[in-house]
């Protein structure tokens, strides 16, 4: 196991860090999950989206590093009507369970609060328990479900939203 002191979280985007955000998660995603190659191509598109919106003073990335090697990933997209998109939150599996989730989602929260933010969302699927029950220790409540057979899986996508309190 990682210990805490090894691991460096850093907040700007660099050259190879999109492929790479695309990478982890279509490997994770097949490992854990079963995912297809569609999940990837998802990622890699919807990055693409971030990318060309992105705004420094609205948006936020938490490049997780360990020994120089990208081992997670979060980001606080901006979207209209002063709310904020919770995207792309991952972990390899030897950094869960060490409370580095629960720091990831405390600084998201900092940002998003720091930047006034009316309300948040985000999408998520069945069977990442320990992920939805971390968004809903941080107020998250899921709004609306539906089956889908998309990254050839069966699943249960859920949004997921915070609003001001």
């Amino acid at each position: 196991m990682e210990t805490e002191a090894k691991i460096f979280i850093r907040n700007q985007l660099n050259p190879g860090d999109l492929g790479q955000i695309a990478a982890l998660h279509g490997r994770i995603y097949a490992e854990e999950h079963n995912f297809g190659l569609g999940f990837e191509a998802y990622v890699m598109d919807s990055l693409l989206e971030f990318y060309r919106q992105y705004d420094a003073n609205r948006d936020k990335v938490w490049v997780v590093e360990s020994e120089g090697k990208m081992v997670g990933f979060l980001l606080l997209m901006h979207r209209q009507d002063e709310q904020a998109q919770l995207r792309y939150f991952i972990l390899e599996k030897p950094y869960r369970g060490m409370g580095l989730g629960k720091k990831l989602m405390e600084e998201w929260m900092e940002f998003y609060n720091e930047k006034g933010y009316k309300g948040a969302y985000l999408y998520t699927t069945s069977g990442l328990d320990p992920a939805i029950s971390l968004y809903e220790r941080y107020g998250f409540k899921k709004v609306s479900q539906m089956k889908s057979r998309n990254f050839g899986v069966h699943l249960l996508e859920m949004l997921y939203r915070l609003y001001p309190s």
